[in-house]
């Protein structure tokens, strides 16, 4: 804590506020995510909805395309959601407990104790990638710590250590220690105040510990994706709620099927000669995409699409608009029409 104060991050946008709905905000777009990634989103969140209540309120597609390029979409869901239950069961007055609050949805057991402490004083420990971290290689506990049994000492061990008091501060200074001296490679071990006691520093072990996660190699699955352009605008397709990119905007995919034939069989036309365009390769947690993007021109929009989850969005209109990563760049990247420059 002494170390914190004096060498810690102080300047970080939701470090000015006890205001639970910041500091909830911070750390669901920091899972997984870097900061200097964060900050922008977090600001421009923020302006479009202040309060919870504007959150809950708005549909969920403004939700999603401000998170457009975020990633892990599930977390901006369940954002909207647990906004909405705020508002519907606790009277917009976010929970003050970290019990209550990891009782709303996409909110587990670290988060709401990082919330429940830095806005409320609650003592109770977190255990994010960063206090994993910290600890695994302080006190050389061996073993990858997302399995049951090294997560569950682990958690035991991080309760046991909470001072008596200033815990915000104290959380404060696992995260900042495991974010800026501790980190995965190269850590900072000669500036750190843990050093004289660390094991893994002791034993020539920083580089092992904490224990990587077993390796499996991930499998690759393969989607040929179609852009069907016409006046400007692209046929998008709504995904379902749950799932891969679930409620966002994407392009609509052919599977297995010959992309004009399908665009004929979907849209009631003959096309003209789709056009490959350049491949791309996007890694998911678990699995691999390999997506070959196809190019439709017509003439005109066609009269109907194939039914209520399709939409034309205008290219001129794609920075708001929920799109996944992968799909944004393949907008962006598209050739002209033939016969422009």
């Amino acid at each position: 804590m002494t170390w914190q104060a004096e060498h810690g991050r102080h300047d970080l946008p939701w470090q000015q506020t006890r205001d639970p709905y910041r500091v909830w905000l911070s750390e669901i777009m920091l899972q997984q995510t870097r900061v200097e990634t964060v900050i922008p989103y977090y600001q421009r969140f923020l302006e479009r909805f202040p309060r919870i209540a504007d959150l809950a309120a708005a549909p969920q597609e403004a939700v999603l395309g401000l998170w457009s390029g975020l990633g892990y979409y599930a977390r901006a869901r369940n954002l909207h959601a647990a906004a909405q239950a705020v508002v519907a069961e606790h009277g917009g007055q976010f929970p003050r407990s970290a019990a209550e609050i990891a009782g709303l949805p996409g909110i587990g057991r670290s988060t709401a104790a990082a919330i429940a402490a830095f806005c409320f004083d609650e003592r109770v420990p977190i255990l994010d990638g960063n206090v994993k971290r910290v600890l695994c290689r302080a006190f050389g506990i061996e073993g990858f710590p997302g399995e049951r049994a090294v997560e569950q000492r682990l958690w035991a061990l991080a309760g046991e250590l909470l001072p008596p008091a200033g815990v915000g501060r104290y959380i404060q200074a696992q995260m900042d220690l495991g974010a800026t001296l501790c980190t995965r490679s190269n850590p900072a071990c000669t500036r750190c105040p843990l050093a004289d006691g660390c094991v893994a520093l002791r034993d020539g072990r920083t580089a092992e510990l904490p224990t990587a996660r077993p390796r499996k190699t991930p499998p690759r699955r393969a989607s040929s994706m179609v852009v069907i352009r016409a006046d400007g605008a692209v046929l998008l397709e709504r995904r379902p709620p749950a799932g891969i990119w679930g409620g966002l905007l994407a392009l609509p995919e052919s599977g297995a099927r010959d992309v004009a034939d399908w665009v004929g069989a979907y849209l009631g036309i003959k096309p003209g000669a789709p056009v490959a365009l350049p491949a791309l390769t996007h890694a998911f947690t678990h699995f691999v995409l390999d997506i070959q993007p196809w190019l439709v021109e017509l003439d005109a929009p066609p009269t109907a699409v194939h039914d209520g989850t399709w939409y034309w969005q205008n290219l001129d209109q794609l920075a708001e608009a929920p799109l996944p990563t992968p799909v944004r760049a393949i907008l962006n990247a598209l050739p002209p029409p033939a016969g422009r420059v």
